[in-house]
């Protein structure tokens, strides 16, 4: 398996002025298209999730998502590793407009910070989507 390497394949400039434009922006293909099927292939894996939303059932739109388990796969590790020291500050200016205090400026920081309030499961998820699904937004609570 390749490493991934996010801050080299996403242009940061533009990412950050489509947030703060729009709210959202788009980082373009992160995986290989090996990469990118054998996660596919891995929805159906059991032993990878601890739960599975049907979005349907809540409200949420139309098809599914499984959070993964730990310990993660070590490309959905590699992603949130590569992509937080990028996202941090972002989130961090964000969060100072509201008054909002800095997140940590690690990734281990940062889940130290959520297992001491209680979040210890990983959020990392995989979207299952089919014809016509859509994801509404939404916010789990646990």
């Amino acid at each position: 398996m390749s490493t991934i390497a996010p801050n080299e394949n996403i242009p940061w400039d533009r990412f950050e002025r489509e947030l703060d434009e729009r709210g959202w922006a788009t980082t373009g293909p992160l995986l290989t298209a090996d990469q990118r099927d054998r996660l596919v292939e891995s929805y159906d894996d059991d032993r990878q999730f601890r739960s599975r939303v049907i979005l349907g059932s809540h409200g949420f739109g139309q098809g599914e998502y499984r959070y993964f388990a730990y310990p993660l796969p070590p490309l959905i590790q590699q992603l949130r590793q590569a992509f937080y020291g990028r996202l941090a500050p972002i989130a961090n200016r964000w969060r100072a407009a509201f008054g909002e205090p800095p997140l940590p400026g690690t990734l281990e920081a940062f889940l130290d910070l959520c297992h001491a309030a209680g979040q210890a499961r990983p959020t990392p998820l995989l979207l299952r989507y089919g014809p016509g699904d859509y994801n509404c937004l939404h916010q789990d609570l646990y």
